[in-house]
């Protein structure tokens, strides 16, 4: 039995699809970053936040731009300034 393409399509996740804030709060948590929808729309208002389109007033969040935003929130590994050689330490 042949897949129906249209089937196979449909489990792809594509950056320009656009998330509801409640998908997106699910999204993001792939990431490690725990935003309830109601936090993603204060972090949105104040400017904090991923951004995100609105359409007729629903605000939407397109996958790859969340991605990118959620990517960048991780500031990778790092060692307190006390474990770092001296020469290393941003002078006072």
């Amino acid at each position: 039995m042949t897949e129906d393409p249209k089937e196979a399509d449909a489990d792809v996740e594509r950056d320009d699809d656009l998330l509801t804030r409640n998908e997106a709060s699910e999204f993001l948590q792939r990431f490690g970053i725990r935003m309830k929808p109601t936090t993603l729309a204060r972090a949105w208002s104040v400017g904090n936040g991923p951004p995100c389109r609105h359409i007729r007033g629903k605000p939407l969040y397109p996958r790859g731009v969340l991605r990118r935003w959620a990517e960048a929130q991780d500031s990778g590994l790092r060692r307190a300034s006390w474990e770092r050689p001296a020469d290393e330490r941003r002078a006072p």
